[in-house]
């Protein structure tokens, strides 16, 4: 009996509330929206006092709904046919550029971005949709400060989620017009005017709805692809990468990091098709470092290299330095370029192979050789001591291969050859070398700094060409080499009883008779004992770093070198370099040996510390 009576309840129900029909509410509400600029006087009213927010949320809420309601997955439902046989997004575009009312543009992306993200259907294949679509980012991003600025970082996050699901939609968003009226005739007829054929079929009492929703699509599948063109001709835009670098300088640190996220989910597209359209057909590459450089040269010209050491911990995601750290001009100028070129880094990094090579190679040229090299090289030598102070600090940032290469290639060029003695500075890298002994110590102490920076690269290319490529050959060794040096040759210099106080606990007496000599190695190597006590002889106190040690003799040395040698094997150990010296060829000629212009400064260098101490240490 009860059940009966809830029947009867709910069939009463269902007779007094019709089902809706949702075409006939999405247009009511979209006439709504359009009555409004006809029926209204008051053009000052901002768009979120008026019913136009209210209404947009009931079209969005019943395209959702209408797409969960159907049966044929893949198929548009009459709502979204009428949204893009009508070109509502279109029209919304032209009101959000209008801004009318005031805040309508704010509306707009909203609208763009709720669609785009919550609409199962593809849509930025249709031209009713990828053309607004394309004219909306035009309208942000070039305003710096711009009052939509969260708005539009939202619609580029859908628009870069949507490209990483499917890459083929690159084409649809970057590209102009007159490229897309070629692949009209291949892609558009086999969607549209299909689905528009279906309204005359499903919707038979929305008779006027239908009659207008054939005939726009029987104009859009009949007009010339001379009306698929921009108004303003241009063809080939790339409105999202504009409109990602304009964000990206955004003084909102929120949404200058939500862009360059954005970017990087751009960049790192898998389709190699993608990624060479990206390439070769949008300003990608070139907008970035184009933005690398202006941040470079907004550096003040004069910086210490001591206030640039003290940003050595900027990242692309937090650009500003601790701020417990000492201020000084231009730091803020400072901070920005290092965090931008970390963020290129990691671009590189990141993105496929194709963009990556190619973003590392345009930094080499624009930023590298264009405007950095001729720092390096100017007269001035504040100008020098700055830009060297810079390029160490870029190298310290450097974790990219690819950048790593084109950096390695810029400093050391790209196929070094063995030196000669009286070789001219005719490269950078001997330029740079020659200021590592240079009149000024302040450079000096840069310049060596940047090689340290540079040797610990994991590069095979610095190795070679800054101390091997003199080495390989082995001309340092003689043709026909007598045997190997004596054990009793070695203890020559222990002889001298100034050496006497290099050895710790040691019993030696300059007057006793030597002690037998050990077995030697037949390649004539000593012990180390003896090299490293000479050596130790030679530094003075103050510049021991065993002597507030506990343990003051060589092994705490031994030790060190050990760990620098191990780091070193790991570090080469990818090149599969041979473990032996290459066998000497006894019928080549015997040439005079020069170890390189490198190692010829740092013995140089060696040469002159005792002189150096005893001027430091001099009345």
């Amino acid at each position: 009996m009860l059940s009966r009576l809830g029947a009867l309840l709910q069939e009463a129900v269902g007779a007094r509330e019709p089902s809706i029909d949702l075409l006939e509410a999405f247009v009511e509400h979209w006439k709504g929206i359009t009555h409004y600029y006809i029926e209204s006087t008051d053009e000052n009213t901002p768009a979120k006092k008026t019913d136009i927010p209210w209404r947009l949320k009931q079209m969005l809420d019943i395209l959702v709904y209408e797409e969960r309601q159907q049966t044929a997955a893949g198929e548009a439902g009459p709502c979204l046919e009428y949204l893009l046989q009508h070109k509502i997004l279109e029209t919304l575009c032209t009101l959000g550029k209008a801004e009318s009312p005031p805040g309508m543009r704010q509306q707009v992306f909203q609208f763009f971005s709720k669609v785009l993200a919550q609409v199962q259907h593809p849509l930025l294949h249709y031209l009713n949709v990828h053309r607004p679509v394309q004219k909306l980012l035009r309208l942000g991003g070039t305003v710096p400060g711009s009052q939509t600025e969260k708005e539009e970082v939202q619609f580029t996050t859908v628009l870069c989620s949507k490209i990483q699901q499917d890459p083929a939609l690159l084409t649809y968003i970057l590209e102009g017009k007159k490229i897309v009226s070629r692949k009209k005739s291949s892609k558009e007829p086999t969607t549209l005017p299909r689905e528009a054929a279906s309204i005359q079929d499903k919707d038979r009492s929305h008779s006027k709805a239908a009659d207008v929703s054939a005939c726009a699509a029987q104009a859009l599948s009949t007009q010339p692809p001379a009306e698929m063109e921009e108004p303003d001709g241009r063809a080939g835009e790339s409105n999202l990468i504009a409109s990602l670098i304009g964000l990206c300088k955004s003084k909102k640190g929120r949404v200058a990091l939500r862009a360059q996220e954005n970017l990087l989910l751009l960049v790192s597209v898998a389709s190699p098709a993608a990624a060479t359209y990206l390439v070769q057909s949008s300003p990608c590459c070139p907008a970035v470092v184009e933005h690398l450089c202006q941040l470079y040269q907004s550096v003040p010209a004069f910086l210490d290299p001591a206030d640039i050491a003290t940003l050595e911990g900027v990242s692309w995601r937090l650009p500003s330095a601790p701020s417990d750290e000492a201020s000084f001009p231009g730091k803020e100028a400072l901070a920005a370029f290092l965090g931008w070129f970390d963020y290129c880094d990691h671009l590189i990094t990141e993105a496929h192979t194709v963009v990556a090579d190619a973003l590392a190679k345009a930094v080499a040229e624009k930023l590298f050789v264009e405007i950095l090299q001729p720092h390096l090289l100017h007269v001035s030598e504040q100008s020098v001591l700055t830009s060297t102070a810079l390029l160490t600090a870029m190298l310290r940032q450097l974790r990219s291969p690819a950048l790593l290469r084109e950096a390695v290639a810029f400093l050391l060029g790209t196929d070094p050859q063995p030196a000669a003695p009286d070789d001219g500075p005719r490269t950078l890298c001997a330029h740079l070398i020659g200021h590592c002994d240079h009149l000024s110590d302040e450079i000096s102490i840069a310049t060596l700094r940047l090689f340290e920076e540079l040797l610990q690269k994991p590069h095979e290319q610095v190795i070679r060409g800054l101390v091997l490529c003199n080495l390989e050959g082995r001309h340092y060794v003689a043709r026909g080499s007598p045997e190997p040096e004596s054990y009793e040759d070695t203890l020559d210099l222990e002889e001298d009883p100034y050496f006497t106080d290099g050895f710790l606990n040691s019993s030696f007496q300059p007057s006793a008779k030597p002690p037998p000599a050990p077995a030697t190695n037949s390649d004539g190597k000593t012990a180390v004992t003896e090299i490293v006590n000479s050596f130790l002889c030679l530094v003075p106190e103050e510049a021991k770093t065993s002597a507030f040690l506990e343990e003051t003799g060589y092994d705490t040395y031994v030790h060190d070198a050990y760990g620098l040698f191990q780091e070193c094997s790991s570090r080469v150990a990818p090149w599969g370099w041979p473990l032996g010296p290459t066998p000497l060829d006894p019928h080549e000629p015997e040439r005079p040996f020069f170890e390189g212009h490198f190692l010829r400064m740092l013995f140089d260098r060696m040469s002159r510390i005792l002189e150096q101490v005893a001027n430091r240490t001099g009345p």
